[in-house]
């Protein structure tokens, strides 16, 4: 009997790793507000909504964040829009990890970067915040740098002295004519990440 119950306990836990391994937390940053809609800094929740929306999933408000999921080809998606504000991102993302039971290599943070041109995408699997706050709380809060991380260029078109209102500004004419477009690249950048791995995604849209 002690032989079965161990054998069953093996089975068990084995069973629970694989469903772990197979979930995916992926985390738009942005900040909570009507008044930050459309914005700039707020490009992780868009590309959110629209992962829900193609995939016809809602968001509902939970504890640190509004969160929907989904399943595709055997992966599970978590999507979390935290409601702590970008600056204490961390919260959110620590909290859902740790109830989901997803591994560190299943997080993919998405976050706006002035430092690359606008709609350019660019994955990495680790790396500092880069002046993003988001990220700096995220690492701070984690411990670690080890986790990817997706952003989505907005460029750095504002005069000195204007990031704070260029950042937290709504996007062009221009810009929201080309959004469409760049959201759904950015969807298929998250499926791959999650169904082919960071290297491959990586050499699949980088830069496109």
């Amino acid at each position: 009997m002690r032989i079965i119950s161990w054998i069953k306990s093996l089975f068990l836990k084995k069973n629970i790793t694989n469903i772990s391994m197979k979930k995916y937390l992926i985390v738009g940053l942005g900040n909570i507000g009507t008044e930050y809609d459309d914005t700039r800094h707020n490009i992780g929740f868009k590309i959110l909504d629209e992962l829900a929306s193609i995939n016809e999933v809602t968001f509902k408000n939970e504890k640190l964040g509004a969160v929907a999921s989904f399943r595709f080809k055997g992966r599970t998606f978590i999507l979390l829009k935290p409601s702590t504000y970008m600056n204490l991102s961390g919260k959110a993302v620590m909290y859902w990890m740790t109830k989901e039971k997803v591994p560190l290599e299943n997080i993919l943070v998405i976050c706006d970067d002035l430092n690359i041109s606008f709609g350019t995408i660019r994955l990495k699997p680790k790396g500092s915040a880069g002046g993003h706050n988001g990220l700096k709380h995220i690492n701070e809060i984690l411990n670690t740098q080890q986790y990817a991380r997706f952003r989505f260029g907005i460029s750095d078109t504002f005069k000195k002295g204007r990031q704070v209102n260029y950042v937290l500004g709504k996007w062009s004419d221009k810009e929201n004519e080309i959004l469409p477009e760049r959201l759904e690249k950015a969807v298929q950048l998250v499926k791959s990440f999650g169904t082919a791995g960071v290297a491959h995604t990586m050499s699949e849209f980088n830069g496109k």
